[in-house]
Order: structure tokens, then sequence, then C-alpha cells
């Protein structure tokens, strides 16, 4: 499986993937994470983990086909998520999977600062219905993690995240 992580930081999912796939590229519209990932790459000499400098967002396309798409924690960040979830859409190959992870509505209380914070988090059936009109089928969702952070004047809070998951045809 040849599988693509956009948005993918340091490389923490990526790496996690890397094992139990033919290639992984991790994707990024930062040099610095794609720089401390590079690093990991080259510490522990992976030969099936690439990076890529990119922002699907500019109008960017790839050539390249992906068996899997996986985006975490990132769509919160993104201006507008039906063109990223457009692009993913072309990106994939036929029957390949897009994995989205990102928060639950949280009324901007998850990020302490708003710079690149484009949204407070997603209704999951707005969520669900961009990848019905991208073309996305066998859409499933859950929640796949519960993060406890402190909140100014709130004290500790849990804001959920889940896990949407759709099938190109």
């Amino acid at each position: 499986m040849d599988v693509l992580d956009y948005g993918c930081g340091t490389g923490l999912l990526a790496l996690s993937l890397q094992p139990h796939v033919r290639s992984i590229t991790g994707a990024d519209s930062s040099h610095g994470m794609l720089d401390v990932l590079n690093v990991k790459i080259k510490k522990f000499s992976l030969t099936n983990v690439k990076t890529l400098f990119l922002d699907l967002e500019s109008d960017v396309t790839l050539q390249e086909k992906f068996h899997l798409i996986t985006c975490s924690m990132t769509f919160h960040h993104v201006n507008d998520p039906f063109i990223l979830i457009n692009q993913f859409y072309t990106l994939l190959h036929p029957k390949g999977y897009l994995c989205i992870a990102d928060l639950d509505p949280d009324k901007g209380k998850f990020h302490s600062s708003k710079e690149g914070v484009m949204h407070f988090g997603f209704e999951r059936s707005s969520m669900r219905n961009l990848f019905v009109q991208a073309g996305f089928k066998n859409i499933n969702e859950t929640t796949v993690a519960i993060i406890d952070k402190d909140v100014p004047d709130e004290g500790i809070r849990s804001f959920s995240v889940f896990l949407m998951q759709g099938q190109k045809e």
C-alpha cells in the first residue's frame, strides 16, 4: 500500500504506519516539520518513507496516486475543507481510502492561540456531507481519542477527536 500522510508534522502517524506499508509520503506545508521528520528518516535508515513540501490548498496537483490518505489534526487549520477533500479524492487509486482525524466542535478552546486555526472543530454530519459531495462511499466515523487539556479560566477540559473514513469508488 502506498500512503500519503498530509499535514504529517514531525511524522508521528507516518512513522507508526511505516512498518505496515510499501511506501509513505509525509507531506506538510512547514519546512521545519519536514526537517524534523527527515532527521528521523535518516536516523532509522528508513527506505520506504519520504517527505514532500506540499500545500494542496494552493491548487498544486500531484501525479502520484495513493491507496490510503491520512490527515490527522490538520483540517481545523485548512481554509476550505471541501477543496482539500476533493484534492484527496483525485489522488486516490480506485477503492482507495481517505481517513481524517480531527476535533469535534470545541468552541475555540482547544488552541490557546487562534493563529492559523480556521475552524473550531467540525460537526461530524457536516464532514460526512463533504465526503459525500466529493464522491466517497462507505463512509464511517468513530471517536478515536479524548484529549484532556488545561483551558484558562476553565481548568481541565476534555476534547473529543473523531476519525472519518471514506472509500473512493
